[in-house]
């Protein structure tokens, strides 16, 4: 049997697959403004009319590539200085102490640690829609996984698919439904009670989901040579400071704008004081650093491609043609049917535009007016969108942080679809039965 493509050739056959979609699909384009509430450029409802540009050549198809990886700067620096830190901070071994420490602690209680860990990715989604962050994280996950014997398919479950989760049914995820609600023009907040009690309902039952693959699958657990069930004090200061930065990060996110780069310089601080405290010496912590950039390289260009793909479709200027075609039938369907066939169609759309908060710019100003057309309410409008994109950051290949987990974790993209689709599929349900509960009572 041959060898399942790697990330990148999966990356390049979805730039060059878009390409070639550009020949099929009518260009078509909204009319834009400039929104205020979320300072960005937001469409015109009912402005779609057929264009005729210029198709991409295979220079302009070419040439995405580097504009994708340009594209994600930010967010790739972030890559390389948190894959830095979290290098820097593993080899003064306060990771494994860490680690030693609460798997010997709950010994016996493996079940209990991927609850907590799953919780705590879950809640980084909640708040702000924690991703990109867990691909620095991912070896000392699945180290932590090996070490309750179980494998690298869960270490990613628990980790990067509970923050997902946690994204998508998010009362408060800062990229998602405050965009989102913002654009619809409702109350910040508003409806967080009926998400809060979705979210606990989708949280465990991914959870058992969880737990019960990783009890089907154990493996032989993996044994350190120097156990031991004391953190030594420089270990203390050092897992301290990170749970501060991750504190300091919620509070920079939520009340002070922070963007990728404040995150970026928090790091880079955090790295660099680890490693000192450490005994790494100025020496030790650069050559630290520049060990996570080596490791973090693959990840960032993966990153960069995904952006590629959406460069290419808009260029061909077909996006607003995808969207026209996946929203305008939803018209003519009963109300509770318009609401799962919205999430279906965020689902779909997410594919071709991997980032959600830019997702909700381009679909909530058509859809919103066509809620209200239909009499569906904006909240619920809101909700399939959630649902429907971000759920879908688990499972699409166009999703770089997924991919340079994969990348990371060396498993490869066929592997983990066999492995996440039932998950995806359960949730997708528990979404279309909160849908339809939401409809019933006029949420």
């Amino acid at each position: 049997m041959k060898k399942f493509p790697n990330a990148l050739v999966i990356m390049i056959g979805f730039i060059l697959f878009a390409s070639l979609l550009t020949l099929v699909i009518p260009q078509g384009s909204y009319d834009r403004v400039f929104n205020e509430d979320v300072q960005r450029e937001a469409v015109v409802p009912g402005s779609y009319h057929q264009v005729n540009e210029d198709g991409l050549s295979l220079y302009d198809v070419a040439l995405s590539v580097p504009e994708g990886i340009i594209g994600r700067g930010e967010l790739i620096v972030l890559i390389f200085l948190l894959g830095g830190c979290f290098v820097v901070i593993e080899k003064t071994g306060a990771l494994q102490e860490g680690v030693i420490w609460l798997s010997n602690k709950l010994r016996g209680s493996e079940a209990t640690i991927l609850v907590i860990v799953g919780a705590l990715f879950a809640t980084g989604g909640v708040l702000q829609g924690l991703q990109e962050e867990v691909i620095a994280m991912t070896p000392v996950l699945i180290y932590l996984c090996k070490r309750l014997g179980y494998n690298t398919l869960v270490a990613i479950a628990v980790s990067f698919g509970s923050a997902i989760i946690g994204g998508a049914f998010s009362p408060i995820n800062p990229f998602g439904v405050i965009v989102a609600q913002n654009v619809a023009e409702l109350p910040l907040l508003s409806g967080a009670g009926f998400r809060l009690v979705v979210l606990f309902i989708a949280f465990g039952a991914w959870m058992i989901m969880t737990i019960r693959y990783a009890r089907k699958h154990t493996i032989e657990k993996e044994e350190s040579n120097d156990e031991t069930s004391t953190l030594s004090t420089r270990s203390v200061i050092i897992l301290s400071l990170l749970g501060l930065t991750f504190a300091i990060l919620v509070y920079g996110m939520m009340n002070r704008g922070w963007g990728f780069n404040e995150i970026s310089a928090e790091f880079f601080i955090l790295g660099i004081i680890s490693g000192l405290v450490g005994k790494l010496g100025i020496n030790g912590t650069s050559e630290a650093y520049i060990d996570g950039f080596r490791e973090m390289t693959f990840a960032a260009i993966i990153i960069g491609l995904a952006n590629s793909i959406s460069i290419v479709l808009e260029k061909g200027v077909i996006i607003d043609t995808v969207i026209y075609g996946l929203f305008l039938p939803l018209q003519h369907l009963p109300t509770s049917i318009s609401a799962i066939s919205m999430m279906v169609s965020q689902a779909f759309l997410h594919i071709p535009v991997p980032s959600y908060s830019g997702q909700a710019v381009l679909t909530m100003p058509i859809l919103i007016p066509l809620s209200d057309l239909i009499g569906l309410s904006r909240q619920v409008c809101v909700l399939a969108y959630q649902y429907g994109a971000i759920t879908m950051d688990i499972i699409i290949p166009t999703n770089g942080a997924l991919m340079a987990i994969l990348a990371i974790a060396k498993i490869d993209y066929k592997e983990w679809f066999q492995f996440i689709w039932k998950f995806v599929a359960v949730i997708f349900v528990i979404s279309a039965v909160s849908l339809i509960v939401a409809v019933y009572l006029g949420i």
